[in-house]
């Protein structure tokens, strides 16, 4: 199968660099599928997941928490505000962190208090579903 350079860069690192068989990433229009030589193609990422097949044929998910994806016939680029490979997320911080939004939810007294913890419930839930797919 035909590679692809692919970047996934947040604002703190580039979060991944190499060529890749295929990736697969949420949209806010749904999941997209990627290969060698895709259409251009500008999407908005919501929190979701990301898979790639690297070049060995081999697979990685990661949780990506809202972005942009550009892909073009020579090379696909992530902008994410968060990345994180699904082996390394910790699922007990997620979990906690799951439940203070709810909390945070339950209280918020403002619309853009509810609106912070909707966002935070996404991502917390998004983490501990992306580390239920590694196994």
């Amino acid at each position: 199968m035909s590679t692809f350079p692919l970047q996934i860069i947040t604002p703190e690192k580039v979060f991944f660099e190499g060529n890749v068989q295929r990736v697969i990433i949420r949209t806010t229009e749904g999941d997209v599928g990627i290969l060698a030589k895709h259409e251009k193609y500008v999407a908005a990422v919501p929190a979701g997941p990301l898979r790639i097949t690297l070049e060995d044929g081999s697979e990685r998910i990661a949780a990506v928490s809202g972005g942009a994806v550009k892909v073009s016939p020579e090379q696909t680029a992530v902008l994410a505000n968060a990345a994180e490979w699904a082996e390394d997320i910790d699922v007990d911080w997620a979990k906690r962190s799951e439940a203070d939004a709810l909390r945070r939810k339950e209280n918020s007294k403002t619309e853009q208090e509810l609106e912070r913890a909707e966002a935070k419930l996404r991502r917390a839930v998004n983490r501990l579903r992306v580390s239920s797919m590694n196994k």
